[in-house]
């Protein structure tokens, strides 16, 4: 039957799911209806229009205990690597946490169904269903305190100065102790990818830059102006040069941080911009109690975050990250071609002379 209407896409086929199916394949062949459709869109449109293009820029938004999880190592790093990652906006918990990695230090698989009153007297510690030792936090801590306390520390950076330098140092740790590839600081330092933090204080890393501070060991100041005016400029070469995206994995203060961008552009900064051209999110937050972090791609088009004239490149899945990541990654390895890296750390200061020289341009 012809579909007069438009609104009949690709039939419904009663295909079996066999022994030997790929994830790839899976998604394509069986994610045919609801979240799991929604899934399928996002990975087709990374397939399609962005991760096989050279010239879109993607910034990807990390949200809740994901790498905790170990969806650093299996994932964020290899999408990094692959030069499928440009840059990142992440809680510093999911920073903090992707050290224990590095440092060989382990994470254990349990139960959320456990007497927490019982853990806390053996010395462990719960993140819903991960438990490991109160000495993995303390031995991070330790090598925390120690890296951020040298001297390439203790100045004013921005964060993805931070982070970079953190992970120099991780990367180091990794080859020590047999860990290489384990973590998204490692990797992002090796490709160069910026990985900034917009709430740098709420984190233990935070907490050990307060502790150099008290105890006289040094001053680490965290520039945040720099991290808004870096994101900025990245966004808008992206957009001078090709197209911008962005993927958001959970919401928060990290996806705020995120389509800032374009609001900075055009209301603050008075630089015509026309919104990020692909918007993807994984969330499990609702739109209708109006938090940002359940804030629509259609709701962020008023904010001039989002190009309206690319909302068929707009999609939103309501599903755990821990389901949609591996999903996500397994598909994009083997659908897309390794992309030539950006390394959008190294061209920070390039990047922030063509802002100001828009914005001179545009405020005269």
């Amino acid at each position: 039957m012809h579909n007069h209407h438009g609104y009949k896409g690709a039939r419904i086929g009663a295909e079996r799911i066999n022994a030997g199916l790929s994830a790839a394949d899976l998604v394509e062949k069986f994610f045919n209806a609801y979240n799991g459709a929604r899934v399928a869109e996002i990975c087709r449109l990374l397939e399609l229009k962005i991760l096989n293009e050279q010239n879109v820029t993607l910034g990807v938004s990390l949200t809740g205990a994901l790498t905790p999880a170990g969806l650093g190592a299996s994932a964020i790093v290899p999408l990094i690597e692959n030069g499928f990652i440009d840059y990142i906006v992440s809680t510093g918990a999911n920073l903090y946490h992707d050290v224990h990695y590095g440092l060989g230090l382990a994470m254990h698989k349990s139960s959320p169904f456990v007497d927490d009153t019982e853990l806390r007297k053996k010395q462990l510690i719960r993140i819903y269903d991960i438990i490991f030792d109160f000495d993995v936090l303390l031995k991070s801590d330790k090598y925390v305190l120690e890296v951020m306390s040298g001297k390439e520390f203790q100045k004013k950076l921005s964060t993805s100065e931070l982070h970079h330098l953190i992970g120099k140092h991780v990367s180091e740790a990794e080859e020590k102790h047999g860990t290489h590839g384990s973590t998204v600081l490692g990797a992002a330092y090796r490709a160069g990818v910026p990985v900034y933090c917009p709430s740098p204080g709420d984190s233990t890393l935070g907490m050990n830059i307060a502790a150099i501070a008290l105890t006289g060991r040094g001053e680490v100041v965290i520039d945040v102006t720099a991290d808004v005016n870096e994101t900025a400029a990245i966004v808008l070469d992206s957009m001078l040069n090709g197209k911008s995206g962005v993927l958001i994995f959970g919401g928060g203060s990290p996806k705020n941080f995120l389509l800032q961008t374009e609001p900075q552009l055009s209301e603050v900064l008075n630089i015509p911009v026309r919104g990020h051209d692909f918007f993807m999110q994984i969330t499990d937050a609702r739109p209708d109690t109006g938090g940002l972090s359940g804030a629509t791609p259609s709701e962020a088009v008023s904010w001039g975050k989002v190009n309206p004239d690319m909302l068929p490149n707009a999609v939103v899945a309501y599903v755990d990250s821990t389901i949609a990541i591996p999903l996500i990654t397994a598909y994009v390895m083997a659908r897309c071609k390794p992309r030539k890296l950006k390394r959008l750390y190294d061209r920070r200061t390039e990047l922030l002379e063509q802002l100001k020289t828009k914005h001179k341009e545009n405020n005269k």
